[in-house]
């Protein structure tokens, strides 16, 4: 008997790469676009996911993308994540062009709420208890930390965006789950599969959109290229973690225990940006901590 679920290794290996990712971003704002940031988390990290793809499948890789690319429920779901990870990606960019885009940010973090919602009416993935109460203190969490100040104003378009951003993201994790359980191959291949689809499907709409509305990109992604891997292959390691962990486990718990992304980030804040934790953030973190607990009893 394993003393931890693989499910929840995965996921604390998705939420750390992600961390690790998101700084590694950072350093990139500088010189790049938001769309060409998002392009070279997909376009960099393609080599990497097919590389994990070949090691899982082994001989069998043929076999695996032909059954993929000819189950229509495979195609039909894997296309929809794709394409709503993106918009979710552009709205929660889009919320950093308003003054107040804290208010909606903090709403693209409900993700979790939401998906435990939609899990549970679209696809019969009901929480238990423990399980809705883990999620509502995991939101909480984030929510103490991430929420604005008293002079920030509650905005309709910034609620509703960052509302929206939300149910993009929590879409986008069930329809992972339901693309990858529609694969027969094992939790392991069948995520490893579904990861390629949709980084690939990414990679072409993003270089797309690039070589159309921002073709100057290129040359400065170009000077970029040791960190432009970096991110490629975090990004990947993330994203092996999360399709991995939303194959085995509701994605609705998946994500609340990803929460400790932020217990990550805020370390590497700390040990390598030097900057101070506030009374605020600890207690933030006490409420993740407090969510971690329920999930690992639920």
């Amino acid at each position: 008997m394993t003393l931890v679920s693989p499910w929840i290794a995965f996921t604390i290996l998705a939420a750390l790469m992600q961390a690790v990712r998101t700084a590694g971003q950072k350093q990139l704002t500088s010189s790049v676009t938001p769309m060409s940031s998002t392009l070279i988390r997909y376009v960099f990290g393609l080599p990497f996911a097919i590389i994990y793809l070949i090691y899982i499948t082994r001989a069998d890789l043929p076999a695996v993308v032909a059954d993929a690319l000819g189950n229509d429920r495979f195609l039909l779901f894997a296309l929809a994540a794709a394409v709503a990870q993106i918009m979710a990606t552009v709205l929660l960019v889009k919320l950093f062009s308003f003054r107040n885009f804290t208010v909606g940010t903090s709403l693209a973090k409900t993700e979790a709420v939401q998906a435990a919602v939609f899990g549970t009416v679209l696809f019969g993935m009901p929480l238990s208890l423990l399980g809705w109460l883990a999620v509502a203190v995991g939101f909480l969490g984030i929510y103490i930390v991430s929420m604005p100040s008293g002079e920030q104003r509650w905005e309709p378009r910034t609620v509703l965006l960052g509302t929206l951003s939300g149910t993009a993201f929590a879409l986008t994790s069930l329809w992972i789950r339901q693309a990858s359980l529609s694969l027969d191959h094992g939790v392991l291949t069948s995520s490893a599969m579904t990861l390629v689809f949709l980084v690939s499907v990414q990679s072409l709409i993003c270089t797309a959109y690039t070589v159309l509305r921002e073709p100057d990109q290129f040359p400065a992604i170009g000077k970029r290229l040791g960190l432009a891997g970096f991110v490629g292959l975090t990004s990947a390691l993330g994203s092996i973690g999360w399709f991995t962990a939303m194959t085995y486990q509701n994605p609705a718990l998946v994500k609340s225990l990803g929460q400790v992304e932020f217990i990550f980030t805020l370390l590497l804040t700390t040990l390598f940006f030097k900057e101070r934790v506030t009374a605020r953030e600890l207690l933030g973190v006490a409420a993740i901590v407090c969510s971690v607990i329920l999930i690992l009893q639920a």
